[in-house]
Parts: C-alpha cells; structure tokens; sequence
C-alpha cells in the first residue's frame, strides 16, 4: 500500500495522489511493483529499499553520498498477532522496524514499515500536531518521539498485567500464570535490545553530520533523548522485578515440592509399621508376651500396630517433619 501526504501553505495535511516535492509518501507491506516504483520512480536506493524490508534489520542510521539519501531505521513496540500465538488469552510483545528515508534531491520523506503503523497513522490523521511534511527533520522527531511514547504505553501495559498474573499466582500455581509471566519477561527482552539500539541511533541523529539539526528542533530532541532514556530504565527495571518475582515462585514450587515427598515419605513409613507387627505376628516362632490374656487374639497386634503408629507420628511431628 502507498500513500502520499502533502502539508498546504496552510499547515493542514491532506492526501495527495502522487508524490510532490515537499511531500510524504507513507509504504506499508509494498508489493514487488511497489517496490520497483520506489526504486525506479521515486529514486531510492536499492540497499535502502532492502533494508527497510528486512523484518531483523536493527536500529541505525545510514547515509548514501552519491544520491543524497539518509536511512533511519527504529523499531517500534508491537503486539503479536492472537492467530500466530499458541494461546489466544496470552499477552506478549515484540518489536519491528519503520524506516524514514530523506530523499534531499527530490525533498520529499518516504516511510517504509512491514504492516499497519499506529505510530503511521498517527502522523496521517492529525493525531500528532503540528505536523508537516516539508519539515523533514522536525518530521522525524515527532515520529521518534511518538514511538518512544508507545514503549512507555506498552511498558505500562505491561507492568499492570504481570501484577494482575501475580496476586492471580497467590491462590494458583497454574501454568497459564507463569507461561504468561514468561512471555512479558520475553517482551522486556526485545524491548531492551531496541531501545539500546535506539539510544545509539539517537546519539548519531544528534551529533547532526547525516540529518540537518536546526535550532528549533533541539528542545523536540531533548524530549526523544529524555523519552528513551526512561522507558530503557522502566525496561530494566521491570525486567529485574519480572526475573525476581519468577525465580521467587521457581523457589516456592520446588520447596512446595519438597514438602509433598517429606510427608510422603512420612506417610510410607508410618504404615510400614503395622506391615512389620502383623509380619512378626505371623511367623511361627515365640514371641514377646505371649503369657498376657488377649496375645492370641488378632486385637492384640492391632493395638500394637495402631500405638505404634501413633507413637511414630507423634516423634515425627515433634522433629517437624509432620506438616
């Protein structure tokens, strides 16, 4: 799909049908003909146009010197497709690129992603203000600073259902729980790894030797920098939270665990011991008390057994092992 945006003299920005100096052409998913009309039309480079289809391309920033291009690359947070995942009712993130080509020849800005945006649509329907396509530079940060908006959304998100999934793991010890726990845990992960390599991009957008940096952009800069700065310490610090609270119930499962085969084994041993007194009753040999009333009746052993039970179970319990 392809569109094209143009921002009048009027500061509104409405859709055109082809691409105009001072424009915005916005590409999701193209198709080969698409693909060959950005190369071939519209003039960006091939290397360009690969890498922004490339759904394990990092975040970076290139420049090409023959054709005056500049190619940023930034992922953005996304929710996994409920058909790909193996439960519907499971929550988790991941991470995939939009690419911002500066074409300065032509003047216009070109974003490339590999499905519907909300950080695109965004920017198209006005959501974002103040936005205007001949302004590439300030273009471009609004769109950076509306994706590390979106980190802080879906880092927020997150920390709200891991609390809901761990007051529901007091009462449960389920696999659903932990397997969702597991995969926001899985979430921090692909978080962490685009920002840092956000971070780096950023630093490179700021120094200003492949993106033009004017003076009125640099507070919207200083709040992309301070946005990504926080959601990388919410990142890490859910993250360390999410780790502790799983090995946390690791430890309880397995210590819940011990306790079940201590009681077990307890249990096999106290009725092992009416197996042992009915064995010894059993045999043809003398035995201990054999002149009191009563030895040679069947409720003698079972008395016998019985205190003997009784008296085992009360040592055990005495030594803590009778829980």
């Amino acid at each position: 799909m392809v569109e094209c945006f143009m921002t009048g003299l009027d500061g509104i920005t409405t859709k055109i049908d082809n691409p105009e100096p001072g424009c915005w052409v916005n590409v999701v998913n193209p198709s080969p003909d698409e693909t060959s009309w950005l190369e071939d039309t519209v003039g960006i480079v091939p290397e360009f146009v690969r890498s922004a289809l490339d759904e394990e391309e990092i975040s970076h920033i290139d420049y090409d010197e023959d054709v005056n291009q500049t190619l940023v690359i930034v992922d953005y947070p996304s929710a996994e497709d409920v058909e790909d995942m193996q439960d519907p009712s499971m929550l988790q993130y991941t991470t995939l690129p939009i690419s911002i080509i500066f074409l300065r020849n032509q003047n216009i800005i070109v974003t490339v992603s590999l499905q519907e945006s909300p950080i695109v649509q965004d920017m198209a329907s006005g959501r974002v203000r103040q936005v205007n396509t001949r302004m590439r530079t300030r273009f471009l940060l609004q769109m950076l600073l509306r994706i590390s908006q979106s980190y802080l959304v879906c880092l927020r998100r997150i920390d709200r259902l891991s609390t809901k999934t761990e007051q529901h793991l007091y009462g449960s010890m389920r696999n659903e729980e932990l397997l969702q726990m597991l995969s926001l845990e899985k979430s921090l992960v692909y978080f962490s790894t685009s920002l840092k390599s956000a971070e780096v991009t950023l630093n490179k957008i700021m120094h200003g030797h492949m993106i033009t940096l004017y003076e009125e952009d640099q507070d919207l800069m200083e709040d992309v920098m301070i946005e990504v700065h926080q959601a990388q310490e919410m990142c890490n610090i859910y993250s360390n939270i999410l780790s502790g609270t799983m090995d946390a119930y690791a430890s309880v499962i397995s210590n819940n665990l011990n306790i079940v085969m201590k009681v077990l084994t307890v249990i096999t041993i106290v009725m092992a011991i009416p197996n042992i007194v009915f064995g010894f009753y059993g045999m043809n040999v003398g035995l201990p008390f054999e002149g009191l009333p009563f030895v040679d009746s069947w409720l003698f052993p079972t008395l016998l057994a019985v205190a003997s039970c009784l008296v085992a179970a009360y040592i055990f319990k005495r030594k803590g092992l009778w829980r």
